[in-house]
């Protein structure tokens, strides 16, 4: 098995709040891991410490190795910045630059890294926003402002914009909460092929959506990961009567 991302005993503290408690896992390269789990039990906390969200909150500490192609992400040496070139993330509520064209959104974050020329742009604009699917939506409306996009189409873009940093992970923090039933299908599909050439790990309280789009699903409970493996086996036989319960529904 490929392992693309690596928790090696990973705390994360808030305080004298130890949200995630010594968690070990691996995530497989070129597959969607879900983290599924009721609220408040660490899926975002450990989502945001595989790209080093947490150097930008306030009292929050992490210890332990969250390793990225054999490198320890918090080693000393290691810049976030670049970090979060290799590993995007997409939020819960769609988040477009609000005072920029859709043009000019999906382009932002590779004209921070790097020079661009015009027909570099556009290149990477059309091919970015050909791999969400929103190319045909938007092709002619290019320079218009991107919060007059619909919810869904508003994510579309932020996954575009990921994307046209060229990632290895994107990190997803429940993608479609915020979106109707039509939206959400999009961005499950969106998932399904993106995975051919991304390593996908999506936190999400939908155990159905969970159930569709991953290949591996994590259970955590009270910030630990209580059983983790192949989401048709956690989902038809998990080992934990915990996972058990929540599966069925009879806690969170």
């Amino acid at each position: 098995m490929n392992t693309k991302v690596k928790l090696e005993d990973l705390n994360v503290h808030f305080g004298k709040t130890h949200a995630v408690k010594a968690v070990t896992m691996d995530f497989p390269g070129n597959t969607v891991t879900a983290i599924i789990g009721p609220s408040g039990c660490g899926k975002s906390t450990v989502l945001r410490s595989i790209n080093r969200m947490h150097d930008l909150t306030p009292g929050a500490s992490v210890t332990g190795k969250v390793i990225h192609d054999g490198i320890d992400i918090y080693d000393r040496s290691v810049d976030p910045v670049a970090i979060r070139r290799k590993i995007g993330m997409v939020f819960q509520k769609p988040n477009p630059f609000p005072a920029m064209s859709i043009y000019d959104n999906v382009i932002a974050g590779y004209k921070l890294n790097s020079r661009v020329n015009r027909a570099e742009a556009d290149e990477i604009v059309e091919s970015s926003l050909k791999r969400v699917a929103l190319w045909d939506e938007v092709k002619d409306r290019l320079r218009a402002n991107a919060m007059e996009l619909s919810g869904g189409q508003q994510q579309r873009l932020c996954i575009a914009r990921t994307i046209a940093v060229k990632p290895e992970v994107i990190l997803m923090d429940e993608p479609a909460s915020a979106l109707d039933p039509i939206s959400t299908l999009k961005i499950e599909e969106l998932i399904e092929e993106l995975k051919e050439k991304y390593t996908i790990i999506i936190v999400t309280h939908n155990m159905q959506q969970a159930a569709r789009v991953s290949d591996y699903t994590a259970f955590f409970y009270l910030g630990e990961l209580i059983e983790c493996g192949v989401t048709k086996k956690i989902f038809t036989t998990p080992e934990k009567k915990q996972t058990e319960d929540y599966i069925t529904g009879r806690f969170g």
